[in-house]
């Protein structure tokens, strides 16, 4: 474990450190195995016994992410689709959900194919089972292939949606992202969130704006809260947090902004930060 030295660890006030933890779920908070820990498990808990709050911001939407909230017993709030959705996890249901704008969506598409050749696409509908819809040779991989239904590419922005999943079939992920940020920025938020994960977002949507509503909810602040992810779109998050732990592998875009560089999350690189900073161990 080592640590960039931007900035120490330090008590926003009170008693303990921090007064929210703020996870990513695939690469940080679960394992290869898309499981999460005995160790970090017993961490999490620590740290709740202390009176911290526990959040889990995903890129993955409500409709994705609930069996591995069921798989793990996590009932808390949760932030979903790259700040789109905040999602009561216990009670099933979204207190809030933003959509993009389909006509924009349609032109910043167009706009990066007249240059980088044609896309392949999904669209992830909104709404809490809200599915998605991919054209064929599109495949989207976070730990275990997730389920899409196949639809023609005329299909996708039939109904409203969250966001759209780009992907090429020679251009790497941050090259492709690149692109579109430059081609289409002004139009969609373009975000990487993963291995084969290019994303376009509402304009100015990011697992910041989603947390900052949902930490309102749980009446803390950022300056209150310490984070922890993988990816590049953990990035608005390490700003908005006091603290930013990335991840061993991590991408380095976000290893760059990171305060500290953890374990990796097959070495229990959560719970590792979590007990050293809340004195659990």
């Amino acid at each position: 474990m080592t640590s960039t030295g931007h900035r120490p660890v330090v008590s926003p006030g009170g008693d303990l450190p921090y007064r929210l933890v703020a996870t990513d779920l695939d690469g940080t908070l679960l394992t290869p195995a898309e499981t999460v820990s005995d160790r970090t498990r017993e961490a999490l808990a620590g740290v709740v016994a202390a009176g911290a709050q526990h959040i889990i911001v995903t890129g993955r939407s409500a409709a994705w992410a609930r069996p591995v909230f069921d798989e793990i017993g996590y009932t808390g709030i949760a932030v979903c689709g790259q700040g789109a959705q905040v999602y009561d996890a216990g009670a099933h249901r979204l207190l809030t959900s933003l959509t993009l704008d389909r006509r924009l969506a349609a032109v910043a598409l167009a706009k990066i194919e007249a240059e980088v050749g044609p896309l392949l696409v999904a669209a992830n509908e909104d709404g809490l089972d809200g599915r998605v819809l991919a054209a064929p040779g599109f495949r989207l991989r976070i730990g275990t292939e997730l389920p899409v239904e196949w639809a023609a590419a005329g299909e996708l922005l039939a109904n409203p949606v969250a966001k759209l999943y780009i992907q090429h079939p020679e251009l790497g992920d941050d090259e492709l992202a690149d692109a579109a940020r430059r081609l289409a920025g002004d139009l969609v938020g373009v975000v990487m969130a993963g291995p084969g994960v290019v994303e376009l977002l509402p304009p100015g949507l990011s697992k910041a704006t989603g947390l900052a509503v949902a930490a309102l909810r749980l009446g803390v602040k950022g300056a209150q809260t310490i984070a922890f992810g993988d990816m590049p779109n953990d990035i608005p998050m390490f700003s908005w947090a006091a603290y930013g732990v990335a991840m061993g592998g991590a991408h380095e875009q976000l290893r760059t902004v990171a305060d500290e560089v953890t374990a990796g999350n097959d070495a229990d690189g959560v719970a590792l930060v979590l007990e050293r900073v809340f004195g659990l161990r």
